[in-house]
């Protein structure tokens, strides 16, 4: 049975790789299609690409466990990142493309310099350093997530599956560029929801009916962080309001962290024409719905078969979703399972894939090729090879900090995302939206975002009272305002266009009299 369970595994990787390598050999030919596909992306790719590189692991493991402990009233979290995806799709993309497209920008950090004119490069630094810490974390996550995986179905070693996982993410990556990420996401999109909407429809029919399966949830009781039942909870399964004031806010708040998602964000530089982004919207909001919907009747369902958590492997809640695939395909085919499994990969690598590229992109173009070699002209061949081995470092230390740190992939996502969220989101909202906005400004967001997100969470009062992205989001935006308003001797944009007008027109004026004295 496992060799059946395998079987679809491995032609589902066969067919990414295969993919990639084709796709690789018309994307590794500029440095704007190693790093952002050359804005080729199609608009079904990035409605599809975005939604599926935002969801990772965390969908299919972390969120059907939120929902297996607390219930319906987890749909908060999902309803958060949909309507801010949403409102980044119609009214932040067009402007982030457009900006972008006009000033040829390849990386984010690209758009920064370009804004304010920093050329001495200390935003790209602390971008990249910021990309570094937060990014790496995610990736642990999701090789955590794998692990489990391997865990779950195959009794294998969480850390030698964690392994596994990692070096299949390395080996699919290092073939092609940000086109081959692109449009391999679209392929793992059809895997994720077939798989997610499949296994809870078998589910329903398991038991004839959901009926069923709602008057199972109305006995049980919620479960805390300690996976132990809340008391007085027992009937709450099914309630969407059965959690604070607080927690709702938090939950929706996860939405704030798309803002920041550098993935997302080169997404929305990748598309080849601006004005579909209204059609992408659509797709991508009703994308967003089918997956969390999925999910969340998943962690409904996975409760009612599994009402107990002790019966689930290593009494992990994160487990839900493999459990109870297993319970439910292996009476009709093994291969099935390999499907489902495929599908977790599916939400890593759509993940890993575009994270990499980010930190990648940032340390070889932004900090070796811009900073160290001074703009400089490379080969695309050492650019490859050079992305080829920071792609090996970053893939080692997730590995590393995988190993060492013992947290859930749910609270492992959401301190990256909300790290991104936090540092990145206000300060590219604002440098887009709010011409006032300085470059000193943006620094004191970054930071300020930043080492909140670390203070609330090491402060066991305040990250039981709200999630650490609301508050630190707020944060950043608060000191990038501030700080703009107070910086007297920063020049504006209308200032900085004007300068750069003069220093245009002297050009001209210094070129028309050289001719004169030459024909003279």
């Amino acid at each position: 049975m496992d060799l059946q369970v395998l079987l679809p595994f491995f032609l589902y990787f066969v067919l990414l790789i295969a993919i990639g390598l084709y796709t690789s050999k018309k994307s590794i030919k500029t440095t704007e299609e190693l790093f952002g596909a050359g804005k080729k992306l199609n608009r079904f790719v990035v409605a599809l690409s975005a939604v599926i590189s935002g969801r990772s692991a965390w969908l299919l493991l972390g969120f059907t466990s939120l929902v297996y402990m607390i219930g319906l009233s987890a749909i908060w979290s999902a309803i958060g990142y949909i309507l801010v995806e949403m409102f980044l799709f119609l009214f932040y993309a067009p402007k982030i493309h457009q900006y972008t497209d006009s000033h040829n920008c390849v990386t984010i950090p690209d758009i920064f310099e370009a804004r304010f004119n920093d050329k001495k490069g200390s935003l790209r630094i602390l971008l990249t350093f910021i990309f570094f810490v937060f990014i790496v974390a995610y990736l642990s996550a999701q090789f955590v997530a794998g692990g489990k995986a391997f865990f779950a179905y195959f009794d294998l070693n969480q850390n030698v599956g964690m392994i596994i996982t990692a070096s299949i993410v390395l080996v699919y990556v290092l073939f092609g560029g940000y086109l081959a990420a692109g449009t391999t996401d679209m392929v793992q999109a059809f895997f994720m929801i077939i798989a997610l909407i499949g296994l809870p429809i078998i589910g329903i029919l398991n038991v004839e009916g959901f009926n069923v399966i709602t008057n199972e949830l109305a006995s049980l009781p919620q479960l805390n962080n300690m996976q132990t039942p809340i008391a007085g909870s027992e009937g709450m399964m099914l309630n969407p309001m059965a959690l604070s004031f607080l927690a709702l806010l938090g939950g929706l708040g996860i939405g704030l962290g798309s803002t920041g998602s550098p993935r997302i964000i080169m997404r929305y530089m990748a598309i080849n024409e601006a004005k579909q982004f209204k059609w992408i919207a659509f797709i991508g909001t009703i994308w967003n719905i089918l997956l969390a919907g999925g999910a969340l009747f998943i962690g409904l369902i996975g409760r009612a078969y599994f009402t107990e958590i002790s019966t689930l492997p290593n009494a992990d809640p994160e487990n839900i979703y493999v459990s109870l695939a297993e319970r439910l395909f292996m009476p009709i085919s093994p291969m099935l399972i390999g499907l489902l499994l495929a599908s977790i990969f599916a939400a890593i690598m759509s993940t890993a894939d575009s994270q990499l590229f980010v930190i990648a992109s940032s340390v070889v173009r932004d900090v070796y090729v811009k900073m160290i070699r001074g703009g400089k002209e490379i080969s695309q061949t050492r650019l490859s090879v050079y992305v080829r081995l920071v792609v090996v470092l970053i893939i080692s230390l997730s590995v590393l900090l995988g190993l060492l740190v013992d947290v859930s992939v749910f609270s492992f996502v959401l301190f990256a995302w909300a790290g991104l969220g936090a540092s990145l989101g206000p300060a590219s909202i604002l440098t887009l939206f709010w011409k006032r906005t300085t470059q000193n400004g943006v620094i004191a967001g970054f930071l300020s975002g930043s080492i909140s997100v670390f203070i609330w969470k090491l402060t066991p009062f305040l990250s039981n009272l709200i999630y650490e992205l609301v508050p630190a989001f707020f944060i950043s935006v608060g000191f990038t305002i501030v700080i703009s308003l107070l910086d007297k001797n920063a020049k504006t944009q209308e200032q900085m266009q004007i300068d750069e007008i003069s220093v245009d027109n002297i050009h001209e004026i210094q070129n028309i009299s050289d001719k004169l004295i030459n024909n003279d």
